[in-house]
């Protein structure tokens, strides 16, 4: 009995995180100024599908997926923490420049395919399908085929 009420109590609390990941959707203007400008500043042209707010352990982040497929995500203030660009590239103007530097040196004819901004760095994705990590400092420290 007691395992009983300990599983029923475990899967209760599962259920629960399963439920809370869904998101709540949010129209545009709903999301943070900062959020909003970055949209209008890189994806003008680009039809936005919808988009959902999180919440999570500290704060939450917004997500804005475009009709294309593409998907934006940002943090509580609006600061974009992924631009997944899927087969298109990620606008040069979203890259830090030590980044584009280096990748228009190491592989000029590769696309961006995909940046996240990591509590830590940088990861990037390329065409080729190379995912190169950059650290705060924008050094590579590690690239995977």
């Amino acid at each position: 009995m007691k395992r009983l009420t300990i599983l029923s109590v475990c899967l209760f609390i599962l259920s629960g995180t399963v439920m809370a990941d869904d998101g709540k959707p949010v129209l545009v203007d709903q999301l943070p100024v900062k959020a909003q400008q970055f949209i209008k500043q890189h994806f003008p042209e680009k039809e936005i599908s919808f988009a959902r707010v999180e919440k999570e352990f500290i704060g939450k982040k917004y997500d804005v997926f475009f009709v294309n497929g593409e998907k934006l995500e940002f943090d509580k203030n609006g600061l974009w923490k992924e631009v997944d660009c899927k087969l298109s590239a990620v606008p040069d103007a979203v890259i830090p420049q030590p980044i584009r530097e280096y990748l228009s040196k190491q592989y000029p004819d590769a696309k961006t395919l995909k940046i996240e901004r990591e509590s830590k760095g940088y990861e990037v994705k390329l065409n080729n399908r190379l995912e190169i990590r950059f650290d705060a400092g924008f050094q590579v420290v590690d690239i995977d085929d």
